[in-house]
């Protein structure tokens, strides 16, 4: 009786573009709170956009995580879900960047803040370019309604979390200070 051939690994690319199709359908008809109403798929592809070219990060698990990092949150995906088409290890850096959603805003903000600093460091890139990404984009393109005050809010807040990454990677880090610091020159000629 012939051994029978081990099924041949799934290439690391092959994981990476199930993710984003994954991201993509999850996602589908939801967009963005700025003026033009961006499809919501443009953040999660901006966020591995920041992690690729701007730092260099190259781990599948890192990249899939960015991609499906607000699956938990903003759809009806379940952990078990993701770990089942995933994962262990994606599933798992992805909750550890979900917010728990039935608790209020002000607990889950307050809870980032906290937990940052306990965060894997697969975790904390994802989370590092997430808010690089948001940032940018409350930048360039802010949520409809956002008076100047809960802009300038949302960047402190931001900062707070990112204190608790610190230690991650040098460059994110960097990029987030300086956008960080753009706001607070724009902040000050208001």
């Amino acid at each position: 009786m012939k051994d029978k051939a081990a099924a041949p690994a799934r290439h690391p690319l092959s994981t990476l573009a199930r993710a984003a199709a994954f991201a993509a359908e999850r996602h589908q008809g939801q967009q963005r709170k700025d003026a033009a109403r961006s499809p919501y798929i443009s953040h999660p592809l901006a966020v591995v956009d920041v992690l690729v070219h701007e730092a260099g990060v190259t781990d599948v698990i890192v990249l899939c995580a960015a991609l499906l990092h607000d699956v938990i949150e903003d759809t009806p995906t379940s952990p078990d879900e993701l770990h089942a088409h995933f994962g262990a290890e994606i599933a798992l850096v992805v909750m550890e960047v979900s917010d728990d959603k039935t608790l209020s805003t002000a607990q889950r903000k307050q809870l980032q803040i906290e937990h940052a600093p306990r965060l894997s460091t697969p975790a904390r890139l994802v989370k590092l370019a997430d808010k690089i990404c948001n940032l940018r984009d409350m930048l360039h393109a802010p949520p409809m309604g956002w008076s100047t005050a809960r802009r300038r809010a949302y960047f402190d807040w931001a900062g707070q979390v990112i204190d608790g990454l610190r230690g991650a990677h040098g460059g994110l880090e960097a990029i987030f200070d300086a956008i960080h610091a753009r706001h607070r020159e724009l902040a000050e000629r208001d």
